[in-house]
């Protein structure tokens, strides 16, 4: 054991002594790198200007990064080359940042996608017009690496590029479901500033008289991609070309939209379930019909082939063609005893019921069987969607749709494909990637509420643009306890947790 030791003590002052013998030739000899990312130039401005060199760079002469700016389309500052990059490559989106080069005529030799070396050592950093720029720039300092690399644009709403906006400043965003206001009429162009209201807050986007875009008719709605310039004129985005702007389908306001819903009333669910909403405008509902249609898959898992007008077990329909609300009112929908909690619990038909059923014993509104249990309260997915008019077909599109519940598929790719429409709100978007997704399931459409607690009332509380028909903040359910003793007040709360109307 002794020798075993003494070996052992051996080995390790022998490898202590090769530790503490390195040559200098041993080491590995660090260098910064050349490069230096937009994140950490940026932040050397301190509003104002400064000579750059290696000094200031942290040993850095030069960036690099992919170009955004097109001035052949005209729509671009003159002279500006605009590049941006990650503070680390492979890092995420956060550290994205963009610069402006003033290179005059020669940034006309780069296009969206080119990969370039800029050396900026001598350069200045200065705001020129508003924008943060490197003047000074020799434009024979710059590399083009390669061509045709994949530009990233990052998904910004007017809120955050507000409050934001050395953040986004020279990087390529898009502003999506951008309502023009006012909206657009027939001769409308680009050309010039034009206001949009993404539900966040406004954009003023801006199109040079000169530029290629300038003359193309404006759209009332789009996802509306370009650069983020400040200049005397404020914060603007100035896309590049037509293909920037992705025109959608104008979004039609629902005149209801879902604030709640009650799933499991005390004792028995028949004729005591119901639905809560919030009238966006005064309606007559004889002048202006519409239905509700409510969807429960209990123990089924293909999707319905009919879609909202499947009928039978699967959906069920209420006409609403008579009475009226006023704008701002909660209303309901639901089963015939009006009471908030069950049969035993407070009466509430003093409320403002649009549409009352005894939905036990009765069939839907040209469609939808008798059945003791109208909202889901454990199982697969169910939902809520209110339609204008009172004729709902597979292909008709609702105004409003509210998912809640399990899992379940509801939803078939296809070819053919089938399932729950949706449409634009605040939890799903028919526009995605420039492609069309037309149903609950589909891309990413797949939010959905929790089934709530026994005896809860599920509320859901956002802020609503009656105007546009954007929601500025998404719907949040909130479980409101009832009892037998419930009052109305408790879940028609005027401020808070509600929708807000414009």
């Amino acid at each position: 054991m002794k020798k075993i030791i003494y070996y052992m003590t051996a080995l390790l002052l022998l490898g202590s002594t090769f530790m503490s013998c390195k040559r200098d030739s041993d080491y590995v000899s660090v260098s910064p790198s050349p490069f230096i990312a937009n994140f950490d130039l940026r932040k050397l401005y301190k509003n104002t200007e400064i000579q750059l060199n290696t000094t200031n760079l942290s040993g850095a002469s030069s960036i690099r990064g992919v170009v955004i700016s097109d001035q052949a389309s005209g729509n671009i500052p003159a002279g500006l080359l605009i590049v941006q990059n990650s503070r680390i490559t492979g890092s995420g989106i956060d550290s994205l940042r963009g610069i402006a080069i003033n290179i005059g005529t020669a940034s006309a030799n780069y296009v969206p996608g080119d990969s370039v070396h800029v050396k900026i050592d001598g350069s200045t950093m200065k705001r020129v017009d508003g924008i943060l720029q490197l003047t000074g720039v020799n434009a024979g300092e710059i590399k083009k690496i390669s061509s045709g690399r994949s530009v990233r644009t990052q998904a910004v709403n007017t809120a955050t590029l507000i409050s934001r906006p050395d953040f986004y400043e020279s990087t390529l965003i898009t502003i999506s479901k951008g309502v023009t206001a006012p909206e657009p009429v027939t001769g409308d162009t680009f050309s010039g500033n034009k206001v949009i209201n993404d539900g966040f807050g406004k954009a003023t986007i801006h199109t040079e008289a000169t530029a290629q875009l300038a003359k193309s008719a404006m759209v009332p709605f789009a996802d509306f991609t370009g650069i983020v310039f400040r200049n005397s004129d404020g914060l603007q985005l100035w896309p590049r070309t037509l293909e920037d702007i992705y025109e959608l389908d104008v979004i039609k306001v629902s005149p209801l939209v879902v604030t709640g819903y009650l799933t499991d009333p005390d004792g028995s669910d028949a004729n005591n379930e119901y639905i809560q909403f919030k009238a966006t405008r005064d309606i007559n509902f004889a002048v202006t019909p519409m239905s509700i249609v409510t969807s429960n898959n209990a123990g089924i898992t293909a999707a319905p082939t009919l879609g909202w007008a499947m009928g039978g077990v699967r959906t069920y329909k209420f006409n609403i063609t008579t009475g009226s609300v006023k704008k701002g009112q909660f209303c309901y929908v639901g089963g015939s005893n009006k009471k908030i909690w069950g049969s035993a619990s407070t009466d509430i038909s003093n409320a403002v019921w649009i549409a009352a059923k005894a939905y036990s014993t009765l069939n839907g509104d040209d469609f939808g069987t008798a059945t003791t249990n109208l909202l889901a309260n454990s199982g697969n997915v169910a939902g809520i969607a209110v339609f204008d008019g009172t004729t709902v077909s597979a292909s008709s599109v609702p105004l409003d749709v509210v998912m809640f519940g399990g899992g379940g598929s509801v939803y078939t790719a296809g070819p053919p494909e089938v399932g729950y429409r949706i449409t634009n709100t605040d939890k799903y978007s028919v526009i995605q990637n420039r492609k069309r997704v037309n149903f609950y399931g589909g891309g990413t459409n797949t939010s959905k509420y929790a089934f709530p607690a026994t005896s809860n009332f599920t509320m859901l509380g956002g802020i609503y643009d009656a105007t546009t028909g954007l929601w500025s903040t998404g719907r949040v359910a909130k479980n409101v306890e009832l009892k037998s003793t419930s009052q109305l007040s408790e879940i028609q709360q005027a401020t808070g947790f509600t929708v807000i109307v414009n």
